[in-house]
């Protein structure tokens, strides 16, 4: 079985297989961004069924980052204490622990923060009841690089093996390098090549502050969406513009965000190419590429694996925590395909997220 085979990343960081769990917004967090209990418990069953990494959910790296109630933080060293306790509890289950890290950018709003969102440009998210952000100064963006590198300090500092840009679902990352959100005259801003300055300059950041830190091995992945549907965003050709500049970073892995493996273009009716296969024909001899998107089946996990070398597994961790277990035992007629209403309790999913998942259509239950 392909999944069940060891991987190392260019930092030397080995993963004891090829599955990773996904990072899922999760909103169980203390107020002030401190982890509860019930995300360790969450977190540390599905580790222990013997994943290679776990990639947490979102931490926002600053107070104007944050993008959902009750999130994740590593905005201060105050939560180092609480990122530790995570990490530990993704280590006692035997699998590398990953945060993710970002900055929400224009898509949140003046309710949960106190103030006005802030973007590269002052353009609303194409969404309702959106807000018009505030444009960022020279200075401050300045000061958001420095507070991705701060943030991964802190990760390094709680003992954590990575940390992963989120440069995805149209957050601030992406929202420098879209030409909908960007409409910028400086130098983080203008044609293709000129918007992806900042994402850049937040990855050399990061990688100094790995150089300077950590005393072990230590993974810096990016998050990306590979096209928008807004007119003008996010091409094809730009994102592997992007990932060829990333490559070029000697990053440890990029992971595209699309809703299934095997989705298509959302700009071209005429390209039905999946984008993860693209991503990967494009530029995955130079670096690795973790697939994603809908994934339950160990037939469809080792499909996924004839494209890309790693995968990682979101709606199927949460369905069925022991999924690897059972897929490596092979007791595949045993994994949970669906979300078993019955079993809250047994599956250590936070009240929170159980709440989210009821109210998104969707999702596949069935009732015991």
């Amino acid at each position: 079985m392909k999944f069940t085979q060891p991987f190392t990343l260019k930092s030397g960081v080995t993963l004891n297989n090829r599955i990773l769990m996904a990072p899922m917004t999760i909103s169980a967090s203390q107020p002030n961004g401190d982890v509860t209990e019930e995300e360790l418990a969450y977190y540390h069953r599905r580790a222990k069924s013997g994943i290679g990494a776990v990639i947490t959910a979102c931490a926002y790296i600053n107070s104007l980052g944050v993008g959902f109630p009750d999130s994740l933080g590593v905005e201060s060293d105050e939560r180092i204490p609480s990122l530790k306790r995570l990490a530990d509890a993704i280590h006692s289950g035997g699998a590398k622990a990953i945060l993710q890290i970002f900055h929400a950018g224009r898509m949140t709003n003046s309710q949960l923060l106190g103030e006005q969102p802030v973007s590269a440009s002052d353009v609303p998210a194409l969404r309702p009841n959106a807000e018009i952000p505030r444009p960022l100064t020279e200075e401050e963006v300045k000061a958001t690089i420095q507070d991705f590198a701060d943030a991964t300090r802190r990760a390094i500092e709680a003992g954590f093996d990575g940390v992963e840009l989120h440069g995805a679902n149209t957050y601030l990352l992406q929202q420098f390098v879209s030409p909908h959100s960007n409409r910028r005259t400086d130098k983080w801003g203008g044609n293709a090549a000129e918007r992806i300055a900042f994402p850049l300059a937040v990855v050399d950041a990061v990688k100094e502050t790995v150089a300077k830190y950590a005393k072990k091995p230590f993974a810096i992945g990016y998050r990306f969406s590979p096209e928008e549907k807004e007119e003008p965003g996010i091409t094809i050709d730009d994102t592997i513009l992007l990932i060829d500049a990333l490559a070029d970073k000697g990053i440890d892995y990029l992971h595209v965000s699309v809703n299934r493996f095997d989705a298509e273009s959302m700009r071209d009716d005429k390209d039905s190419r999946g984008r993860v296969a693209v991503i990967q024909e494009a530029i995955g001899e130079r670096i690795p590429v973790i697939g994603v998107g809908g994934l339950q089946t160990v037939d469809q996990v080792e499909a996924a694996l004839d494209i890309v070398p790693l995968v990682s597994l979101g709606h199927a961790l949460i369905m069925d925590p022991e999924w690897y277990e059972k897929a490596v035992n092979q007791k595949e007629d045993e994994i949970f395909t669906a979300l078993h209403l019955s079993k809250e309790q047994e599956l250590d999913i936070p009240k929170p997220l159980w709440e989210l998942i009821m109210n998104v259509p969707g999702w596949f239950t069935v009732e015991e």
